[in-house]
């Protein structure tokens, strides 16, 4: 069974999720650990439950999302995790950072990409992968189906969508991809964003001012 620690990180206000089972394995998703006390609050969590990180997953390598990889790597030799789409999405990050007055220190490369479907697992769990791009040229989501929740990233949002106004984004693609893709999960899915509360697929099709 998938246990879910949520933290909201840096400037941009970016949720990062700490997904982990009962074998003590888990993923860090979207680590946006800005200064030292947001790396120690992350690091007291994973030691405190006596987790062992075994991937780094980015939904997208928007700067808010991928701020905190070389901090997970350098403690825990993990690599990020992604569709090859975002590659050049992440090279460009260490080109705008300073124009944002952003510290950024350089994420590794994949040694491994992800597709666009397909499973992952860690420890005893298994995670199911949802291309969903829009926001993003290459943006995944990550279902976990029996426990019947979404890191769904910068898609979907309560009452809300990603933006699609940066390099790559694409608002008709976006919306495709969340009705064709995300809205094919359960109504009472819940659905854990990149920015802001959580939701649920049922709330999102009845409620939402850009996809009703």
């Amino acid at each position: 069974m998938i246990s879910l620690k949520k933290f909201t990180f840096n400037p941009y206000q970016e949720n990062t999720y700490v997904l982990y089972d009962e074998s003590g394995a888990c993923v860090i998703i979207d680590p946006g650990m800005y200064d030292g006390a947001e790396q120690n609050e992350l690091v007291a969590f994973i030691k405190s439950n006596n987790l062992k990180p075994e991937r780094l997953l980015n939904t997208h390598c928007h700067i808010d999302h991928v701020l905190g990889n070389k901090f997970v790597y350098d403690n825990w030799s993990l690599k990020p995790e992604f569709h090859q789409g975002e590659l050049y999405i992440l090279q460009a990050v260490a080109g705008y950072a300073p124009q944002m007055g952003m510290h950024y220190e350089l994420s590794p490369e994949p040694e491994q990409f992800l597709p666009e479907t397909g499973t992952i697992t860690f420890g005893n769990s298994s995670l199911n992968l949802i291309f969903a791009p829009g926001h993003s040229p290459a943006h995944l989501c990550f279902y976990a189906g029996e426990e019947n929740f979404l890191i769904g990233g910068d898609v979907l949002f309560y009452r809300s969508i990603g933006r699609t106004d940066l390099p790559g984004g694409n608002h008709q693609q976006l919306i495709t991809s969340i009705k064709e893709s995300v809205f094919q999960l359960p109504d009472d899915c819940e659905v854990f964003p990149g920015h802001g509360p959580a939701t649920t697929i049922g709330f999102e099709k009845m409620n939402n001012p850009f996809l009703i």
